[in-house]
């Protein structure tokens, strides 16, 4: 993981003002209750998690953070740099001063500048003395010093992932689909690359590699050299990946959204890494001959501090990864290392450079994610961590003291600390106290952290550490006095052995009252896809609310993570391999097992709900076992023949590969089997689990002479976040549970 976040799209003002407006007054919490209005209702909803700060990263003295509050008085939200020590705090940026830089320039005018200032997209750029703002499909420079503003671009087509180099001089982006420089002293624009089009994508990611590899977070397709003198970026053609078409039914003339999306099986995009002077001239294609064409996924770009290129490849199913370096020098290409598991590689993060020209490198090789130092030649020198436990991010190293900065679970798999170790070895230690979930950002000099702790119990609270775990200062406590009225049954950790001993973690919320001599009706949610526990010491929002509001109702609540969902170490998901939705469900029933060992649950009324990959357990569960009496199945994958190749061939491999596992893993082939109430729901504009998978599940379901309910939120995508949409799935949603369950 980067010591620095990079300042992309600091804000986007638009949305900030979108959100700015005051609130109704809030109703009163009668007798401490929860109602669906009181954490739902678009207009009558209460925050009961207080308001946390917005820290958005610290900037490069180490000494400030850029942190998003709303001004007291004009209920606006603004940007402030936060001196951490002290607390003392200013606007990053004068917004009127920088409206009448813009209003000043020839053809914009007033009421054009106010736009770009409220709805642009802000970029700082590596020294702070300018910012790139990006505003309806144009790009626009404004520097502090002299108080100068500058359009860049201009025409329909919009610039696309607009990036300042390292040496802040010139901006590259995509614009139609090709990759362009531009000199930010002489306002000169070059293509680096031609020929882009819709199938062929230069520097831009498409739908499969920015969700499934690189992430929405950070999707760009180029990266800078350390020197600004020349851009690696990916081509990827699109040519042999399949169309699926999203429709908005809404128009009278309805609105098409017609995507490339490989569904497994299918070809990915045909990749190549090529790198190009930022001055223009001729692409170097990297030598990827090694690989066959439509056998690669290059999953991971970066270049070393000496300028070598560091990449990383994978096969299509896969279950190697191997990380290679380019010398720019010689133009020679190098495979350092292959990982391999029995079963999968994840795609973890690039190499953490050391002084010596050595690095870092994570690994899930032993079943546990862990760091292993490697020299300058390659050669592996050891492992720094090591143990049952994860290494889950990497914060930096120290070079003056020789500490290097993680955060593992090594004290609890449902809670997250702060360690440090030695470079050199020696073991490592924790410097977070309270048990729960802490989130550290460090400063770029490893001298001071922020950190955001919470647990189940406790909104988001924030405070400043020395880099060895010294309490500086608490940023914001962040009081939650409405959270204080209510009378909240509180969650309970458990541990619960499997049929052959495999420990789940568990919680329960038992009902208010609760009487041992009742028997109360059991809501199970679940995620259960790999490694991706719900069962966390940390504070979990309204969805956690709603389940109190349940509780408080008389419904037992029940989340326990099946083992490859737990989070404890990739070793623990290996077992799905091949084998979706089998075992998950055995575990779950083992959980349930337990359950009924206790007087006071009624086993006749369990129902069950997940959304995605908790909405096609769900789907698997109504099918595949006789316990449940009810399911909630939000926006589920009801074949994995209709979902993504790069996610589903990880775990399942290719249908081709293995076409029985794809049959006995499927809610549609079981739909005849159907046991308990269903209520089936999906955005209609879900471009994610595609609405496709609900539909061929219910056109099933009616051939087998089976009743459901079905529920469509038009224009939701793959989750509901309209507020009145979100308000009324929760209203269904509960009536569905008191009057079934």
């Amino acid at each position: 993981m980067s010591r620095i976040v990079p300042l992309l799209a600091l804000t986007s003002l638009s949305l900030l003002l979108l959100t700015a407006g005051q609130a109704p007054t809030a109703p009163a919490v009668e007798e401490g209750l929860l109602t669906v209005d009181l954490l739902y209702h678009p207009d009558r909803k209460i925050e009961f998690a207080g308001t946390p700060p917005r820290i958005l990263r610290w900037l490069e003295d180490g000494k400030h953070y850029v942190e998003r509050r709303e001004d007291p008085e004009s209920k606006l939200p603004e940007l402030l740099r936060v001196e951490a020590e002290t607390g003392e705090s200013q606007p990053l940026y004068d917004l009127a001063r920088i409206r009448g830089a813009f209003s000043r320039l020839e053809g914009l005018g007033e009421a054009q500048a106010k736009a770009l200032v409220e709805k642009g997209d802000f970029s700082l750029s590596p020294d702070g003395s300018a910012l790139l703002i990006d505003h309806d499909s144009d790009l626009y420079l404004y520097r502090f010093e002299p108080d100068e503003a500058r359009r860049l671009s201009s025409g329909e087509e919009a610039e696309r992932e607009a990036t300042f180099s390292p040496d802040g001089r010139m901006v590259a982006f995509v614009r139609d689909h090709d990759l362009h420089v531009l000199d930010l002293e002489s306002g000169r624009e070059r293509a680096l690359t031609e020929g882009g089009d819709e199938n062929l994508l230069n520097g831009l990611l498409d739908w499969v590699y920015q969700e499934e590899i690189y992430g929405r977070g950070d999707f760009k397709g180029f990266w800078w050299s350390p020197d600004s003198a020349r851009l690696a970026y990916l081509q990827l053609d699109e040519s042999p990946v399949p169309s699926f078409t999203v429709v908005d039914h809404l128009p009278q003339h309805l609105k098409l959204e017609v995507t490339r999306y490989p569904k497994a099986g299918d070809p990915n995009p045909r990749p190549r890494l090529g790198v190009v002077p930022a001055a223009g001239g001729e692409t170097h294609w990297l030598d990827l001959s090694a690989y066959q064409p439509d056998d690669l996924l290059i999953v991971r770009v970066g270049y070393a501090p000496d300028g070598r290129l560091f990449y990383q490849t994978q096969n299509k199913e896969q279950t190697w990864l191997d990380l290679n370096v380019f010398d720019p020098a010689g133009g020679s290409v190098t495979r350092v290392l292959r990982e391999t598991t029995p079963a999968w590689v994840n795609v973890l993060d690039e190499p953490h450079w050391l002084p010596d020209g050595g690095y870092l490198w994570e690994s899930e090789r032993t079943g546990w994610r862990h760091l292993y130092r490697y020299s300058a030649d390659g050669q592996l020198r050891g492992a720094i961590t090591r143990g049952e436990w994860e290494v889950r991010a990497f914060h930096g190293l120290d070079e003056e003291s020789g500490w290097l900065y993680f955060s593992a679970t090594e004290r609890s798999p449902i809670g997250l600390d702060v360690y440090r170790a030695r470079l050199g070895g020696g073991g490592w230690e924790r410097i977070s106290e309270q048990p729960g979930q802490h989130l550290a950002r460090f400063n770029p000099q490893l001298t001071l952290y922020l950190d955001t702790w919470s647990d189940i119990r406790t909104p988001p609270q924030s405070r400043l550490h020395a880099a060895g775990g010294r309490l500086l200062r608490t940023v914001d406590a962040n009081p939650s006095p409405r959270l204080a009225e209510l009378n909240l049954p509180q969650p309970e950790f458990l541990q619960v052995p499997t049929r052959d001993g495999f420990t789940m973690e568990a919680m329960l919320i038992r009902p208010l009252d609760f009487d041992p001599e009742r028997r109360y009706p059991v809501l199970v949610f679940t995620y259960g896809g790999p490694h991706a526990p719900q069962v966390r010491n940390r504070w979990a929002g309204t969805t956690q609310l709603w389940h109190q509001m349940l509780a408080q109702r008389g419904t037992v609540i029940w989340v326990c993570d099946n083992r490859t969902a737990s989070g404890k170490g990739a070793v623990s998901t290996w077992p799905v391999h091949r084998d979706m939705g089998r075992l998950e469900l055995a575990d779950i029933e083992d959980g349930l097992d337990w359950l009924a060992g206790q007087s006071w649950v009624d086993p006749a009324r369990i129902g069950i709900w997940g959304w995605s990959y908790g909405g096609y357990m769900t789907s698997y569960a109504l099918t595949h076992s006789q316990r449940f009496k009810l399911g909630i199945a939000g926006a589920p994958v009801t074949d994995w023949h209709l979902y993504d190749t790069v996610y589903t061939e990880r775990y399942m491999g290719t249908p081709q590969n293995n076409p029985e596992g794809y049959r006995k893993s499927s809610p549609l082939e079981a739909a005849a089997n159907l046991h308990g109430q269903l209520l089936l729901i999906h955005g209609t504009i879900d471009d994610n689990v595609h609405l496709q998978n609900s539909l061929k599940f219910v056109h099933e379901l009616q051939k087998a002479g089976k009743q459901f309910r079905l529920m469509l939120y038009p224009r939701s995508r793959h989750g509901v976040r309209d507020p009145h949409q979100l308000y009324h799935v929760r209203v269904l949603m509960t009536e569905f549970i008191e009057e079934e369950l």
